[in-house]
């Protein structure tokens, strides 16, 4: 049975008062009533449509039952009838960045709500989110930067540092930056992989091994982590620990790495092995 609500008891009254509406679609959204809360606040705007209290709620239920465009929309009349409110800009900018995928409209909104909030983490980290996405690695640092000078320390704001400078080409920089998340989330399952994935791009299979293993320590059912510590172990010599490692992440995906392990020239002399042919023939 679908869920229904009781008039609020003015309207009974004055069904053409804007604030009986707007409380309205107070009262149906803290109760979860999505819908009736939507159609009460477009009944307030109807009689105050410069009010940007109802824009704003319309624009996150709207948001919350998933119609993105229209919620961002929302957002931007709110933003338009209160320019220098934050929250409108913000919440436009996250629809915009996370869920419709247009970066410059994101960095717009990020931009606004900066000059309401100069010193706001989030909108100096998700600002550089967009420009990391668009591939301007460049201004994304530059955010990073400004997100750190807010919250210094800060495991995201190093850890998408590491990130971009990886896709920007620079991975030494890419490197420090994984080990500066560590130093502020220490056993942090991605910042070791990101490093283990470095370590061997680089050959320097001893330290890779290391971060992969305490990846596994962090993230245990990791078949990627599995995987390539198998193939690192290998290049070593220690056949033991891959078989181990490529056994698991076989059992872990088999859809996937079942056929790399038959095909990887690398484990040809793991496949011999009877605990090797078993699992791969499971």
């Amino acid at each position: 049975m679908g869920k229904s609500f009781t008039v609020y008891r003015p309207l009974e009254c004055r069904p053409d008062n804007y604030r009986d509406w707007y409380q309205q679609g107070n009262l149906q959204r803290d109760r979860q009533y999505l819908k009736d809360a939507l159609l009460s606040y477009e009944k307030a705007l109807e009689y105050y449509p410069t009010d940007y209290w109802a824009w704003y709620k319309r624009g996150i239920i709207l948001e919350e039952l998933g119609n993105y465009e229209e919620a961002a929309a929302s957002y931007e009349n709110a933003s338009t009838v209160s320019p220098k409110n934050y929250w409108a800009w913000y919440d436009q900018a996250c629809i915009c960045l996370e869920d419709l995928k247009d970066y410059p409209k994101a960095i717009h909104c990020f931009d606004q709500a900066l000059l309401a909030q100069p010193e706001d983490y989030w909108c100096a980290y998700r600002k550089g989110e967009a420009y990391r996405l668009m591939g301007n690695y460049e201004q994304a640092i530059a955010c990073y930067d400004q997100a750190l000078a807010s919250r210094p320390g800060d495991y995201w704001s190093y850890y998408r540092r590491g990130d971009t400078f990886r896709s920007w080409g620079n991975q030494q920089e890419a490197l420090l930056n994984y080990q500066k998340a560590l130093e502020s989330k220490p056993r942090d399952y991605w910042a070791y992989y990101q490093l283990g994935m470095i370590f061997q791009a680089w050959q320097q299979w001893t330290e890779a091994i290391d971060c992969y293993e305490n990846a596994l320590k962090a993230e245990s059912r990791d078949h990627a982590a599995w995987y390539n510590l198998a193939s690192c172990q290998t290049i070593q010599g220690q056949t033991e620990g891959a078989i181990e490692s490529l056994t698991r992440a076989v059992t872990l995906y088999p859809d996937k790495y079942r056929n790399l392990a038959q095909n990887e020239p690398l484990f040809e002399a793991l496949r011999q092995d009877s605990r090797i042919q078993e699992v791969l023939s499971a």
